[in-house]
């Protein structure tokens, strides 16, 4: 992995500026058009409600399918890119570990920048925002702020860039770095900043607990707790939730099929004295135990109310689901930030990382009965949750952006 060689200032540099609590201003957002679920949403929504002015850069018809009918969508994708995008996603997709990660930032996430700055650039002329708030990943919208030198906030909906993922890896971490530079250098920004974490404000959606000692943060990062999702209605059998322990397994109502890991699963638990909730397609378990219960939708909020255990992937958003209830888990991680979060889960003694590729029902089975048995698990599970409690959420979050505007 070669590129220019520039000197990008670490997220710990700037603490940037703070300005006094105005109403009535104006917050233009900006997200990638990756599928990925963000907490912008409902930050946004804390904004409206407060008599603040919300606008939307991004792809249109991703955003139309997350947002309210009526919310003000800049469409600044260009078409070119855009025809492109699902061949690129599917490729990303099939890729793992560095290929991966490669991939993501030659292919998809530096040109995605590339051709979202016009457009941004074009909405903030248009919006005449105070604030500019930026998914991690949308960098293109740092870059138009910066050349309108308008005050940019990062929205950071994962816990993973907060622990230095590619420490490890030196020269990968700092290849990272460099593709960041060299899109500012593209459009003519000669003062460098890792794009990936705002100078005026960072604001992170995680369980403070996952980070650990998060004191030598600078002012302007807040970890602010993870932005409830909405429960999807749907109707469930609740009385199958007999008193017996109640286990969800789950990939993410996004994720991988995982067909191989749920029968892995399904004779994990086969005989526990749990009631066991697979979130995924009934055909990929046609015959499951007595005390597995497979549905392809779930109201997942209300469920991890009542759950003692969670088995998932290792997905940010599921993951503070569950230990914003003081639920442990048992993470098998597939790829992107979720080794990360899974290793974080473990660190923080919340729960246990197995295989997913290669899992046995005998690891996995081991894994479960540990989290539902031992106290220690749901203890650190537990304090974990009252971080969340205590971070503020997207109140807080608001909070932070009015100062800043």
């Amino acid at each position: 992995m070669s590129a220019r060689r520039v000197a990008v200032p670490s997220l710990f540099e700037d603490p940037g500026i703070r300005r006094a609590r105005t109403p009535g201003r104006r917050f233009l957002f900006a997200v990638p058009p990756l599928g990925r679920a963000t907490p912008d949403a409902e930050l946004a929504a804390e904004l409206a409600r407060r008599g603040h002015k919300v606008a939307w850069a991004g792809h249109r018809a991703t955003l139309e399918q997350r947002l309210r009918p009526g919310s003000r969508i800049f469409d600044v994708v260009e078409e070119e890119f855009e025809k492109r995008l699902p061949a690129l996603r599917s490729d990303w997709l099939d890729l793992r570990g560095l290929a991966a990660l490669r991939f993501l930032w030659e292919d998809l996430l530096i040109p995605l920048g590339h051709a979202m700055v016009p457009g941004v650039e074009k909405a903030i002329d248009r919006f005449r925002p105070d604030v500019v708030v930026a998914d991690q990943s949308a960098l293109a919208a740092p870059v138009a702020a910066r050349r309108r030198e308008l005050p940019w906030a990062t929205c950071a909906g994962t816990s993973a860039e907060f622990t230095r993922p590619l420490a490890a890896l030196p020269e990968v971490e700092e290849w990272v770095r460099e593709q960041i530079a060299g899109l500012q250098l593209d459009h003519g920004i000669e003062d460098l900043i890792d794009l990936r974490f705002s100078d005026h404000l960072v604001l992170v959606f995680t369980a403070p607990g996952l980070i650990g000692d998060v004191s030598f943060f600078p002012d302007h990062v807040a970890f602010v707790g993870p932005a409830p999702g909405r429960c999807a209605p749907g109707a469930f059998p609740w009385d199958r939730l007999d008193g017996r322990p109640a286990v969800l397994v789950t990939l993410g109502a996004e994720g991988p099929s995982g067909d191989r890991f749920f029968k892995v699963a399904a004779e994990a638990v086969r005989g526990l004295e749990v009631q066991a909730v697979f979130e995924t397609d009934p055909g990929a378990l046609p015959d499951p135990p007595p005390n597995v219960l497979v549905r392809d939708r779930i109201p997942r909020h209300k469920l991890l109310e009542r759950v003692s255990a969670v088995v998932c992937h290792g997905g940010h958003a599921l993951v503070c689901g569950s230990l914003s209830h003081g639920v442990p888990l048992v993470v098998a991680p597939v790829r992107d930030d979720q080794p990360v979060i899974a290793r974080q889960v473990e660190a923080a003694g919340a729960g246990i990382t197995v295989r997913h590729a290669r899992a046995r029902a005998d690891e996995l089975r081991a894994a479960l009965t540990t989290v539902l048995n031992d106290g220690s698990h749901r203890a650190a599970a537990g304090r974990v949750r009252d971080s969340i409690a205590s971070a503020g959420g997207v109140a807080e979050a608001a909070d932070r952006l009015e100062k800043l505007a």
